[in-house]
């Protein structure tokens, strides 16, 4: 009797574990394309840390040697406006002047007084935002000795920069990753499923805007990353 007894329990227990395997298979099968892709933000503002302030003056003339000496003095005047409030002198770079030739276009008919028009520029690029700011704000001032800073073309445009993001790269992505993880589950929930492995995840786009026209110097710092969970029953 013993020796008819262990084949079939033998037997039995090996159909008990084809069917469990079968019911795995079965389930893994039925799961495998139940999974949902979803995108966790984070968002901060943050104020600009790095200013580049381009200055541009112009003189008209028409004595090269007498308009370079005039380029000189007035480089001279915003620079000690600059330094005797605040700016340090590594902070300010002089630049090449654009000399025009007014008489060098033979087919002009709008013939100036002057032939030269010369622009000189020197740009102030400082971490100290609000003290530059505060100088854009008060350049009026030079017209007191006769300087008028340019401001309506594209190259005197001020531009704010937020250099020091690398810092909360972690943290951002850490709360971007939380927030994914937070509507994946309330997916789950509500489709009657619970949250399983991560599937894929990418490493998060980080961008830095403008907050908006209006505020260039305070920035929009923002990361998404998107996730793709499995789902259970």
């Amino acid at each position: 009797m013993l020796k008819k007894f262990y084949p079939a329990t033998i037997i039995a227990i090996a159909v008990v574990l084809l069917g469990l395997c079968l019911k795995s298979g079965i389930d893994n099968f039925t799961n495998k394309d139940r999974r949902v892709t979803v995108k966790g933000l984070s968002e901060i503002e943050v104020d600009a840390d790095k200013v580049t302030w381009p200055i541009l003056s112009r003189e008209l003339g028409n004595n090269l040697p007498d308009l370079y000496v005039k380029i000189g003095q007035t480089q001279d005047a915003i620079k000690q406006f600059l330094m005797s409030n605040g700016i340090k002198e590594d902070e300010i770079s002089i630049n090449a002047p654009t000399v025009v030739d007014m008489n060098a276009n033979q087919y002009s008919e709008n013939r100036s007084p002057y032939r030269y028009n010369i622009t000189s520029s020197m740009t102030v690029t400082s971490g100290n935002v609000k003290l530059v700011r505060s100088l854009i704000d008060r350049q009026g001032e030079l017209l007191k000795e006769g300087i008028a800073i340019i401001n309506d073309q594209y190259d005197a445009r001020v531009t704010y920069e937020y250099v020091s993001f690398a810092a909360m790269k972690p943290k951002m992505m850490e709360e971007a990753i939380k927030n994914a993880e937070t509507t994946a589950q309330q997916f789950a929930e509500n489709s009657n499923s619970k949250l399983n492995k991560i599937i894929s995840a990418d490493q998060g786009q980080f961008s830095i805007s403008d907050r908006d026209n209006y505020t260039p110097y305070i920035k929009k710092v923002r990361v998404v990353t998107t996730i793709t969970y499995s789902l259970k029953n």
